[in-house]
């Protein structure tokens, strides 16, 4: 999406869903996948990101909803694209190399009033 702000990645990304998989299944198995990530964060059902959000934060947020009628699922995720980002990946690998804590140095919330 091409849209005017200062920075930021919002994607919307779609997917067929398998026949006979439900909502429900979809949330459990997204909210599953990244229940221990401290830089991923599911919303609650009917919540989506905004660019906003993520600003100043390492932290990339993930809205789901399923289209029933079309058989798809729906994700918008946003990121901060200077945190989130090249600067952002290099603290995060920095810190596993010298054995320090993954999270160390960087921000999981927002700073955008």
């Amino acid at each position: 999406m091409l849209v005017p702000m200062s920075r930021g990645i919002l994607a919307t990304s779609t997917a067929r869903l398998a026949p006979g998989v439900s909502v429900a299944d979809v949330r459990e198995a997204w909210e599953g996948a990244y229940a221990g990530e401290r830089f991923v964060r599911v919303l609650p059902e009917g919540y989506f990101p905004r660019t906003n959000d993520t600003t100043g934060a390492n932290t990339a947020l993930m809205g789901i909803a399923v289209d029933e009628n079309a058989g798809r699922v729906v994700v918008v995720s946003a990121i901060d694209n200077l945190v989130k980002g090249t600067a952002g990946a290099a603290i995060q690998s920095a810190n596993l190399a010298l054995g320090l804590p993954e999270h160390a140095g960087l921000p999981v919330n927002g700073v955008a009033p």
